[in-house]
């Protein structure tokens, strides 16, 4: 609100500014579980950039289960999700404790993934469905837990996104229900490799595991960071003099392009 003085120090007129409320921590003070996971978040993107790194340098295959590319992909990625799930939770009706329990869960769950396929790939070997001796089941074991403590961590965040807040413009609401919306395919997709590529392996299938296990890759990589996509678009929209009607149909026409886009990733996995 600014307020205009006479001389006679007497109001002439006031002018109120709207201010959206979506434009950064709603009733919450950045907190050190924000920090921290946001420096685990840089550290695990600069090591999938270091190995990118090393790639470029040493060579070596790009694909396959024995690939460069999977230290690097999986740096990047797990860091911009940890990120991005530390920003948006920060929006959520979520008790301060109970936040931070999951996201130092969540944290530590991504080292230890990012650690396992790291640790694997330079010891030339597959990371996921390699049971062969004690310390690669050791790793794909861990893997396999780790992944299941990140759907559980993400799916209780997913649940408070579909709580109602008062708090919150109508677009970043929307935009946060898209974005864990698409993110619970991603995961549900991921759920989905690894049960295929386990079924395989126990199968006595090992190398069909690690050729198909991967099928649905496209539609995971592009839903998995729909939750950045969507609640940023609603953050972005909220500095420009658009009304809130205006926004929340913008969010909406974005949130149903990327459901499509992750249908065509869905008939590319599916296809090919």
């Amino acid at each position: 609100m600014l307020v205009f003085m006479n001389d006679a120090g007497q109001a002439r007129r006031i002018v109120v500014i709207d201010a959206p409320s979506n434009l950064g921590v709603v009733g919450r003070r950045a907190e050190r579980i924000d920090r921290i996971a946001y420096v685990i978040g840089v550290l695990l993107i600069l090591a999938g950039l270091f190995h990118l790194a090393v790639f470029a340098v040493r060579g070596g295959p790009w694909e396959g289960p024995v690939s460069w590319r999977k230290p690097t992909t999986f740096g990047v990625s797990f860091g911009l999700t940890l990120m991005t799930v530390t920003w948006v939770t920060s929006y959520l009706r979520v008790g301060s404790r109970a936040r931070a329990a999951l996201l130092a869960i969540f944290a530590a769950d991504c080292i230890v993934e990012v650690a396992g396929i790291t640790i694997q790939a330079w010891r030339h070997v597959p990371s996921h469905f390699n049971t062969v001796g004690a310390l690669n089941r050791s790793i794909a074991m861990s893997l396999a837990v780790g992944g299941a403590i990140l759907v559980a961590v993400l799916v209780s965040f997913a649940v408070a996104a579909f709580r109602s807040n008062p708090q919150l413009t109508a677009s970043m609401q929307l935009a946060l229900r898209g974005g864990f919306a698409s993110m619970l395919i991603g995961l549900a997709s991921g759920v989905a490799m690894i049960a295929r590529g386990v079924s395989l392996a126990n199968g006595g299938h090992q190398q069909l595991a690690y050729q198909l296990g991967g099928f649905l890759k496209p539609v995971h990589a592009v839903s998995i960071h729909g939750l950045l996509v969507l609640p940023a678009l609603a953050w972005l929209l909220a500095y420009m003099r658009w009304t809130e009607r205006r926004r929340v149909l913008a969010v909406a026409i974005a949130t149903a392009m990327y459901g499509v886009a992750i249908g065509i990733a869905l008939i590319v996995s599916l296809t090919r």
